[in-house]
């Protein structure tokens, strides 16, 4: 039992490190979220998805890195 509860803990540190690292990939975004989405409601995941989908939306409008950050994780 000890052993179950060490993976699942191993897991969710390993799950929230690799989260961490996936944001700092946004930063070519963070201009065009800035002019185009709804900060309101916080850095939230359904936050994110919605700016991601509002980008996507305006794609012409975004620089090139963003649209390779969108394609990447599967916006655009």
């Amino acid at each position: 039992m000890k052993l179950l509860i060490a993976a699942c803990l191993l897991v969710g540190l390993s799950a929230t490190a690799a989260n961490a690292v996936d944001l700092a990939e946004l930063a070519p975004c963070r201009p065009a979220a800035a002019r185009f989405c709804d900060r309101s409601g916080g850095i939230t995941w359904n936050n994110l998805l919605r700016c991601g989908a509002t980008l996507a939306a305006h794609s012409w409008r975004i620089s090139s890195r963003c649209r390779a950050v969108l394609r990447k994780y599967g916006q655009l």
